[in-house]
């Protein structure tokens, strides 16, 4: 079995009202990433994302694109914890 990472995404910029939480959403099913992506009431998104280490730096390298009317211009990256089984999009907090 594979190891398994779990990192703490905030991307910054315009990622909200552009369809970033289903990108994640998306990808995360494609990558089969496990965790959650949520808005922020500062305007950022964050995101848990857990995988193989090939995984995980996949998902770090869509948050930093976005979607295409997405313009990400900083991606805070730190250790994360848990255990999660699917991909879940939560609410604003």
């Amino acid at each position: 079995m594979s190891p398994t990472v779990t990192k703490r995404l905030q991307m910054f910029g315009r990622v909200q009202g552009v369809g970033f939480r289903f990108y994640m959403e998306r990808k995360a099913c494609e990558l089969n990433i496990t965790g959650w992506v949520r808005n922020r009431r500062d305007g950022s998104v964050e995101a848990v994302v857990q995988g193989t280490p090939e995984a995980v730096d996949a998902m770090i390298a869509c948050a930093r694109r976005g979607p295409s009317s997405a313009m990400v211009s900083e991606v805070r990256i730190t250790e994360g914890s848990g255990e999660y089984a699917d991909f879940s999009l939560l609410p604003t907090q």
